[in-house]
């Protein structure tokens, strides 16, 4: 039987998989005794200087100047986004179980998938649909206790 190749995009999310799994056990960790807020404007003051040396020592800097300001907007726009998705996550991993907060905040899977037919125009299978399905009913029965 042949195996079945791994592309790029699929070892990259697997790894993204990984570290969110690990972001959270280490976020659940060190909210314990501090606020919330604190712990996300740290958390990004070390992840700014870690990603300016690693873009600098790479070779990965555009001119400034070729990049569109539609580009801008919504990279703009995604930054904030992730802002506000990350002080909802520790203040919700700060009150809640990190088992429970983990799951509810994959829900993105689900919305994004939602999103990406609404805003993108991307097309879901059958298949897809049914997913969807499953992860949402997956978040339900692993985060609501009852």
């Amino acid at each position: 039987m042949a195996r079945p190749e791994v592309q790029a995009w699929q070892f990259w999310a697997l790894l993204s998989a990984a570290f969110a799994a690990l972001t959270a056990i280490f976020a659940k960790v060190g909210v314990a005794n501090v606020n919330s807020d604190f712990a996300t404007l740290f958390r990004t003051a070390v992840i700014l200087p870690t990603l300016a040396i690693l873009v600098v020592a790479t070779g990965q800097i555009p001119s400034l100047a070729s990049v569109s300001g539609r580009t801008y907007l919504f990279l703009t726009l995604s930054a904030l986004a992730t802002g506000a998705s990350w002080l909802c996550y520790f203040r919700a991993l700060q009150l809640g179980d990190a088992a429970q907060v983990a799951p509810v905040d994959k829900l993105s899977v689900v919305l994004v998938a939602v999103f990406g037919v609404i805003f993108l125009g991307e097309r879901l299978t059958g298949r897809g649909w049914l997913g969807i399905a499953f992860v949402t009913l997956g978040v339900l029965l692993i985060a609501w206790k009852r």
